[in-house]
């Protein structure tokens, strides 16, 4: 059975109802169905209150996933729990939603031919990761047998910063991992490092939009010219995919003169997640290829599902599809300038609290939040009382969920704080954030040794 780490603490077996429903006396047990009904009232307050225990998600600056939306989105998705995004044939329009949003994308990746839009949505950015890796593999597979060569041992290079999804991807199809290390002050992939692991049987690389561990753009432009020049030299073609899981939706915004997406040809495939940047509630992501042939039909299946053939090729079948109209929603309601406003409002918010917490003193930035709104700070060396480790347990006292990690493989001596700046994530939240951080450190730099390191602190993993 699969548990949190830190659920693992022994509970009763029944649950106690409170006595303002007149139902003095009464349990019901926690681990198997109850033998007789509950009024909804009842039901709704026992699992609400249980609830509240996951505390405030608008004060988790950990995660990426999109903790607020307009009230008008949110009732248009209340009105959309009900459809299955994977019955076209019954809820025409939801999927004439999903193929303008596939639609948009591509215009907004400068696919060579926006017309012909080549993508779907997905539940999330690591289902699209993983249709890409899919693709990549097939192709490859495809070149190599036309070529009379063999395809027993295929190849994915990528940076060791990559979200799990890829890890996923490269155990579940049978496909090697080569992963670039961490060095020095260098936390991404970077073309030098990444040109180094290819060879004939390399099906791609994966360059990241917005790496999880510090916010930074890993340079797609540059990986995509050194393997120009790799072929130049060996013949070898290896295309790229960009998991824009974040930055995706950042950098047509704030970055336009930046050169990551379809304009590098080299560029076969880009996934984004809806629920992250995108700023939809969880459970929504897209892949779009730039163009028909970068998808092999192979991997498109032909359904006859409630009276019509239907193309699709997700790894999922039954979807909701409230996420997908949630997405078209913020498409028509926010529109370009829209975007910009809100990206650019959370790169202030990330750059100006990062500055702050440079001027605490015991801190040291990694990153500034000016690609993503996100930034990682560690503490200055001297700094030997106290850990990242004892200032995230710290904040949690005042609600604040502020994650404290290592860095992967070269440089696991590094410990560092990072935090995500989203939509609803306002100047103010920040300056309370600040403010709590100072009155904590007050605290810390009296205390003589450190009380946490990554062994015994609240976990939290990439």
């Amino acid at each position: 059975m699969l548990k949190h780490p830190r659920a693992a603490r022994p509970v009763s077996e029944q649950v106690a109802v409170a006595p303002r429903y007149g139902l003095e006396n009464l349990t019901i047990p926690r681990h198997e169905l109850p033998a007789d009904e509950l009024s909804p009232d009842v039901a709704y307050q026992i699992v609400h209150d249980e609830l509240m225990l996951d505390g405030n998600a608008r004060l988790n600056t950990a995660t990426f996933v999109t903790t607020w939306m307009e009230p008008q989105a949110d009732r248009l998705m209340a009105e959309c729990f009900d459809k299955n995004m994977i019955d076209k044939d019954e809820y025409p329009q939801t999927a004439e939603l999903e193929s303008r949003c596939v639609h948009i994308l591509s215009r907004l990746w400068h696919a060579p031919d926006p017309r012909q839009a080549t993508g779907c949505s997905t539940t999330g950015s690591s289902e699209a990761a993983m249709l890409g890796g899919l693709a990549l593999k097939r192709r490859w597979q495809k070149r190599r047998t036309a070529a009379g060569a063999s395809t027993d041992r295929p190849n994915l290079v990528m940076g060791i910063n990559v979200q799990v999804c890829w890890e996923k991807f490269a155990n579940y199809w049978d496909v090697e991992m080569r992963l670039v290390p961490m060095d020095g002050d260098r936390y991404h992939l970077n073309a030098e490092e990444a040109v180094k692991l290819c060879d004939e049987n390399t099906i791609g690389v994966v360059a990241v939009l917005g790496s999880t561990f510090d916010g930074s753009y890993e340079p797609v432009a540059e990986i995509c010219a050194a393997l120009d020049d790799l072929q130049q030299r060996t013949g070898v073609d290896v295309p790229v995919h960009v998991d824009g899981a974040s930055g995706a939706f950042i950098a047509p915004f704030l970055d336009p003169e930046l050169e990551w997406d379809f304009r590098l040809p080299r560029v076969a495939s880009i996934n984004t997640s809806g629920h992250k940047y995108g700023l939809v509630y969880p459970g929504v992501g897209w892949i779009v290829w730039r163009d028909a042939q970068a998808l092999p039909e192979d991997l498109i299946f032909w359904v006859n599902y409630l009276g019509d053939d239907m193309p699709t090729f997700a790894l999922n079948f039954s979807r909701p599809g409230a996420q997908v109209a949630a997405q078209y929603y913020n498409f028509l309601r926010l529109g370009f300038a829209g975007y910009t406003r809100v990206q650019g409002y959370a790169r202030d918010v990330a750059t100006r609290m990062s500055a702050q917490i440079a001027e605490l003193g015991p801190f040291e930035l990694i990153t500034r939040g000016d690609e993503l709104p996100v930034f990682a700070v560690k503490l200055r060396e001297q700094v030997t009382n106290f850990t990242v480790f004892d200032v995230s347990q710290a904040l949690r006292e005042r609600g604040w969920q502020v994650p404290a990690y290592t860095f992967p493989k070269n440089r696991e001596d590094l410990a560092a704080l990072r935090i995500v700046v989203r939509r609803g994530f306002t100047h103010d939240l920040a300056d309370m954030l600040v403010e709590d951080l100072r009155r904590a450190l007050q605290r810390l730099e009296k205390q003589p040794v450190p009380t946490h390191d990554a062994s015994t602190a609240s976990g939290f993993h990439h």
